[in-house]
Formats: C-alpha cells, structure tokens, sequence
C-alpha cells in the first residue's frame, strides 16, 4: 500500500468535517454506490485530526462529508457524504505525523485490506497511478492464492479481475483505488483454460526451465 500521501495537488484538495471539526484531505478512497470511505489522508490541527477519524470510528459510525477545496476554502460544489464501511470495523491503522515546515499534523488512516500480510482473501488496492495496478494486484493475489501464480501473467490477471468484477474502481483523489475481491474457484478455471489455450506460459517455461 501507499506509506504517505503523495505531493500535495491544490486542484485535488477537499475538506473533511465530522463531529463539529474539519481538516483538509488530499487524498481519499470512497465508494460513490454505498459512500464507504476506504483511505483517507487529511492534514491539519492535531485535535482536529483525532476528532474526525475518532467519529468516523464510533459505534455506530458518524457521517462525515468530503466538500471541495482546502479547510476554509471550500468551493461550491463536490458535497459528499462518507462513512466507514460496517465491514472495515476493527481493521483501521491511524499514523499521525507533524510536519516539520508547516508545524501542522498529517494523518493517514487507512484499513489493513490494503495490507499485503492481512488475512483476508479481499483486499484493497492503492495504488500512485494506473500503470502501478497490475503488478501491485499481483502480489495481493499471489500470497492469497492456493495456486502458483508468476509474474509474467499479472497484466493478464489484472485484465480478468476488471472484466469479471473483482476488481472494481473508487472514486478516488490523489492515488488509484480499487476493491478486489477475488473468486479463486473461478480464478482456477481460468488459469487452466487460459493455459491449455497458450494465453499463459506455464512458470517453468516461462523461467526458461
């Protein structure tokens, strides 16, 4: 997954308020179908930055809103309610930081989906653009798979995954998100299909064996 936030784009700035408190968020990963809010990198007063993850992380959950443009300058516009998925519960990370030449604090807070070791067989990507998917999805598949995988097929593995929808794309600012879930009986079938038909190179031939 991402370690930090990325350089910092104004045009992608927006504002997120829950619990009477707001910070500036410069890189978030929601789902515009349910307005789950799977990662979430906000700048700001240490206090605030508590605050709002504290209630997005109560029982139940509050409702937070994303508003574009940077905390108090928010622009008319990209209103947007957010909430922490009931599924994510209990799998959250918050890193803080200061920032040493503004004086003001980072969070970055995300679930531990996004974590290569986490036991799940669903993940979620991050990724710092588009070109980056398919071998991060690989690696997240490689370890959650029963089958041996090799990289050489990952640009082949990323286009099944979207086709068949376990790969499916967020509405996201500053980094490329997407939820997979993963179907490894039908990933089993495919595999075999795709190379009894010389779409995929088995791993031996493929390492020259």
């Amino acid at each position: 997954m991402l370690d930090a936030a990325g350089p910092i784009d104004p045009e992608g700035l927006f504002t997120i308020t829950a619990g009477g408190f707001s910070a500036t968020a410069d890189a978030y990963a929601r789902d515009p179908d349910t307005q789950g809010l799977w990662f979430l990198s906000m700048v700001g007063a240490q206090t605030a930055l508590k605050a709002i993850w504290g209630s997005l992380l109560k029982q139940p959950p509050e409702t937070a809103h994303l508003v574009r443009g940077a905390d108090g300058t928010a622009l008319a516009g990209g209103f947007q309610r957010c909430h922490v998925p009931q599924e994510t519960v209990g799998t959250w990370t918050t890193k803080i930081a200061r920032l040493p030449q503004t004086g003001g604090w980072h969070a970055l807070v995300y679930t531990k989906l996004a974590e290569y070791a986490f036991e799940r067989e669903g993940f979620l990507l991050l990724a710092p653009g588009e070109a980056e998917a398919p071998a991060l999805h690989y690696r997240f598949l490689d370890r959650r798979s029963p089958l041996p995988l090799h990289p050489s097929w990952a640009p082949w593995l990323w286009r099944r995954a979207l086709r068949r929808g376990e790969a499916v794309r967020l509405e996201a600012e500053g980094v490329v998100a997407y939820r997979c879930a993963p179907a490894m009986e039908a990933l089993r079938e495919d595999l075999s299909e795709a190379v009894a038909a010389g779409a995929l190179v088995l791993p031996e031939e493929a390492d020259g064996g």
